[in-house]
């Protein structure tokens, strides 16, 4: 069954790029205002270190998944890649930040969700990557 997707491959192209490079510009400015800070004068937690470390990482998979929709034959792992990177980086990484700067602990639970969505992610872009496009379906 192949459903046309409403948007066409070159939509989803360029949003998982632009939301690729934003993402690894928030996570930049977000370092620099970590440092400085008055909640974190004693230092930056390791959680959010981490939640940093992965925002950078998983942004770089949002470009890699924009790039491959852009190079090669658009599919709905591809697409999922791309949407499970940006739910594992609100999940995840802004629920940390959330939690360590607001001290905002309401949705403290779906931190593992936000690393099951980035394991997913990489999953199914793999499985972009290597299905033939007679085996992927089509998007647009």
């Amino acid at each position: 069954m192949n459903l046309k997707a409403p948007l066409s491959k070159t939509f989803w192209a360029r949003s998982f790029l632009s939301l690729g490079a934003l993402s690894a510009g928030s996570s930049v400015v977000l370092s620099a205002a970590f440092a400085h800070l008055p909640v974190f004068a004693a230092g930056i937690p390791t959680a959010v270190q981490s939640a940093l470390a992965q925002h950078q990482f998983h942004s770089l998979g949002l470009l890699i998944t924009g790039l491959a929709l852009h190079l090669c034959r658009p599919s709905r792992f591809l697409l999922a890649a791309g949407g499970l990177m940006v739910l594992g980086l609100i999940l995840f990484s802004f629920n940390l930040y959330a939690r360590h700067v607001l001290a905002w602990d309401a949705l403290r639970a779906w931190v593992p969700w936000g690393g099951a969505a980035w394991i997913l992610a990489w999953l199914s872009l793999a499985v972009g990557f290597f299905k033939k496009p007679s085996e992927s379906t089509s998007v647009a």
